[in-house]
């Protein structure tokens, strides 16, 4: 009997890979945060690449990310503080505010830039890189902008709040972010002190914790901020909030199993397909 009711209850996931975030330099002279994208932690399919942008000097962001190409995956922009501005060759703008959330299919191809804001000198956020299947690598560019009142926050408790930004919760909460190839969840969780938080997971999907503030605990490890960790197989994730809280982003989506070539910002599945990609763009 006693087998019967473990084989019911759904498997925790347990850290299979912890990482510290990278600090790098990018765009022009801009100092990140680099979690995905590193030799430690090159990819977690389908998530490309995840940087935290931070600081209380507005100096350090000035000059930002000027004109530059995308092909083959999709950007997220996340704001915690401040603004990210964006403008583009085929003349669409908008700006990314505090709390709200830009995801950019560049598709078959952008030319944009990317201008960091400061408010009262803060500016924090994230951007993810989120792979497109090879069916979809020359689709139409296409946007999803919702600014913060169109994120979904979700009370599990008067300790733990989540802000979903894409994929449904397991309460039934559904992100602004629609119609992604690769059925992510991307969830802000915010815990008190004593806060927990408990979430079924599709077994298939990749799952990806980073801690942006305070400290997380996951089974017997703890995870403190700038860390990040990779889950295995399972389908559930119960976190619980370090004695300062804790504060982290869930990332989690359905690997696509596919070949990736990579070079500064174009992500194809062959050398071919990469080489003409920098044609195309060289002119």
């Amino acid at each position: 009997m006693q087998n019967a009711i473990d084989r019911a209850l759904p498997e925790l996931r347990q850290i299979e890979t912890a990482v510290a975030a990278t600090p790098v330099v990018d765009g022009a002279g801009v100092p990140l945060a680099r979690v995905v994208g590193t030799s430690s932690l090159p990819l977690v399919d389908p998530f490309l690449l995840l940087d935290e942008i931070g600081s209380d000097e507005p100096q350090a962001h000035g000059a930002g990310f000027p004109d530059h190409p995308h092909r083959g995956f999709e950007t997220v922009s996340y704001m915690l503080r401040g603004r990210m501005r964006h403008t583009d060759h085929a003349g669409h703008a908008g700006v990314v505010e505090a709390g709200g959330v830009q995801w950019m299919s560049a598709g078959r191809g952008i030319v944009h830039s990317e201008m960091p804001e400061p408010v009262r000198d803060r500016l924090w956020g994230f951007q993810l890189w989120v792979n497109l299947p090879a069916a979809r690598k020359l689709a139409e560019p296409r946007y999803q902008e919702f600014n913060a009142d169109s994120v979904v926050e979700e009370a599990r408790s008067p300790s733990t709040l989540v802000r979903v930004i894409a994929g449904t919760t397991s309460l039934g909460s559904e992100g602004p972010v629609r119609g992604i190839s690769t059925d992510p969840r991307f969830f802000d969780v915010r815990m008190k002190p004593g806060g927990r938080f408990a979430e079924e997971i599709p077994r298939g999907h990749n799952v990806l914790v980073h801690v942006y503030r305070g400290s997380v605990e996951l089974g017997a490890a703890e995870l403190q901020t700038g860390n990040a960790a990779v889950l295995g197989a399972g389908e559930r994730v119960e976190l619980r909030a370090g004695e300062r809280g804790g504060e982290l982003l869930l990332l989690a989506g359905r690997p696509l199993n596919e070949p990736v070539v990579r070079a500064g910002p174009f992500v194809m599945n062959t050398r071919d397909e990469l080489l003409q990609a920098f044609r195309d763009f060289s002119g």
